[in-house]
């Protein structure tokens, strides 16, 4: 049986995270439900995410619509608070250098965009959905494999401009030194958040109750780490209503 909460899982937020899912897991277990001693760490998402063992992961907007919708099914939706979002949904934040002279997102017109991963909602579908609604063309640069690597390449200089999830920027804010180098040029509108799955046949109500429950409880310290406010129910419809862009590479078309 698997669980595993790898989207917000480094520095402070690992002992965070242990909190929390000893909690979720208390919680299923008074209700009869099986539930692991620890989180898993490690193991190929993808592979975690489809396996009929899954008991609770999160995953991104963009895989579930992509991949995933009809394999998993939907538990909720953590809220963290980002400001100018409704609870459970969050944004991406364009940035650029600190001394970077360019004020606005438009100044970046063709300039190539560094983004985590192609499956990526909040660094790659999210903002070239944004920059289509703004008339600028970001072409895709770098692939660099995580957020944190993605405001480290536009730190360092080796990409100009780079989108990361609002609530990655503010926990890379408070433990990466490199986010100092760097700064927040434009958002995108707001989407859905990072949901939590389970496997097909699980009992999502003993989910859903066992994990807000662990949120209400967790200790402040712990929740002010993990920045969480509570879990909400959103449509899985939300979450396939949301456009996809061209894949890096292929180009946007006339009418983007």
């Amino acid at each position: 049986m698997n669980a595993d909460l790898s989207m917000y899982d480094f520095g402070d937020l690992i002992a965070a995270n242990d909190a929390w899912w000893a909690l979720i897991a208390e919680n299923l277990r008074k209700r009869s439900v099986d539930a692991p001693e620890h989180l898993t760490r490690g193991q190929d998402l993808w592979q975690g995410w489809q396996s009929p063992e899954l008991l609770l992961s999160q995953t991104c907007g963009f895989p579930y619509r992509a991949r995933l919708h009809g394999k998993v099914l939907l538990v909720g939706t953590p809220d963290y608070g980002v400001e100018g979002c409704a609870p459970g949904y969050y944004r991406s934040v364009f940035i650029a250098r600190t001394d970077d002279q360019r004020g606005e997102l438009a100044a970046f017109d063709g300039v190539a965009i560094a983004y985590n991963d192609a499956m990526s909602q909040s660094g790659w579908a999210g903002p070239q959905s944004e920059a289509a609604r703004r008339a600028v063309r970001l072409p895709a640069g770098l692939q660099t494999g995580g957020h944190r690597a993605s405001v480290h390449a536009v730190a360092q200089g080796r990409a100009e401009i780079a989108a990361v999830d609002a609530v990655t920027w503010r926990h890379l804010q408070r433990l990466d030194p490199e986010a100092q180098a760097v700064r927040v040029v434009a958002m995108t509108e707001p989407n859905p958040g990072l949901p939590l799955i389970t496997a097909i046949g699980r009992d999502t109500g003993a989910l859903f109750s066992a994990v807000s429950q662990a949120i209400e409880a967790l200790p402040h310290k712990q929740k002010a780490v993990l920045g969480i406010k509570g879990l909400v129910a959103i449509p899985a419809a939300d979450y396939l209503a949301i456009p996809t862009p061209p894949a890096p590479g292929e180009p946007r078309g006339a009418d983007a």
